[in-house]
Parts: structure tokens; C-alpha cells; sequence
């Protein structure tokens, strides 16, 4: 029997860690970051990051947890929240 291994896709949010986003990397994990989708410092509210990440078929990673756990409440059709 051949082992498939699934990844996530991930999207790391502004106030995501950047070291944590490179040690994910160095995992072979699939992350990509606001400034790496050219998002950067335009305050995008979370209910367009949470969008972008469904559009993309991503989780997305923050430390704005009290925010997108509201969302999560408004809208569960997504590949996941991960709050640090």
C-alpha cells in the first residue's frame, strides 16, 4: 500500500510570528503570509483574510483569536482557524 501524505495549506496573518512561519517552512509545511501575498499593512478587515483563505483553500494562522472565532461563528465553511 503507497502512503499519500496530506499537507495542509496554511496562511499566516499579519500578526502571525515570523519565526514560527520559518520553522514551518524548514517542516515542508505549505504556509503562506500576508506580506508574501502582497497583502501587507493594508488592514484588511478578517472577514476578507478569512475569505482569501477560503478562495485559497487555506487554514489560516493568528493571534487575533478573539475576532475569528466570532467569524468561525458566522461563517464554518473554511479549511480551519489556528490561533496561537
Amino acid at each position: 500500500m503507497t502512503r499519500i501524505e496530506m499537507r495542509a495549506r496554511l496562511y499566516g496573518d499579519e500578526q502571525f510570528p515570523r519565526e514560527i512561519v520559518e520553522l514551518l517552512r524548514r517542516m515542508g509545511e505549505n504556509i503562506l503570509t500576508v506580506q508574501a501575498a502582497g497583502k501587507d499593512n493594508l488592514k484588511n478587515p478578517d472577514a476578507e483574510v478569512l475569505a482569501f483563505t477560503v478562495s485559497e483553500n487555506r487554514a489560516v494562522f493568528t493571534q487575533n483569536c478573539r475576532y475569528f472565532i466570532r467569524l468561525h461563528s458566522l461563517q464554518s465553511d473554511h479549511a480551519g482557524i489556528h490561533c496561537l
